[in-house]
């Protein structure tokens, strides 16, 4: 039997890294786990959607949507869901192979 590794398959079905294919591959995927532990974080602080969309200025049908990567959100909101989550973010960015660490 063949193994293949999960980057191997996701070069082949998705596209190599680097494709705007790829790219726009990996971006969706990182929405979606944002938006998986915004949505955790708010339920192990017993929060409801709207209780969450209060604290932000928003209706709760923007928290649905922000938890479920059904829109594009600005990185400001996602930085003040995770804020009002009691959330610590670090993020790193890279530019021309020099990386940038902003906390």
């Amino acid at each position: 039997m063949k193994l293949t590794s999960i980057d191997d398959l996701t070069d082949e079905i998705v596209g190599k890294k680097g494709t705007a294919e790829r790219d726009i591959f990996e971006y969706d995927l990182r929405m979606d786990v944002i938006g998986t532990m915004i949505k955790d974080a708010r339920i192990k602080q017993n929060m409801t959607q709207g209780d969450l969309g209060e604290l932000l200025g928003v209706q709760k049908a923007q928290i649905s949507k922000l938890e479920n990567n059904t829109k594009d959100f600005r990185i400001g909101t996602i930085l003040r869901a995770l804020e009002a989550l009691g959330a610590k973010v670090k993020m790193t960015v890279e530019l021309e192979k020099k990386e940038l660490i902003v906390a």
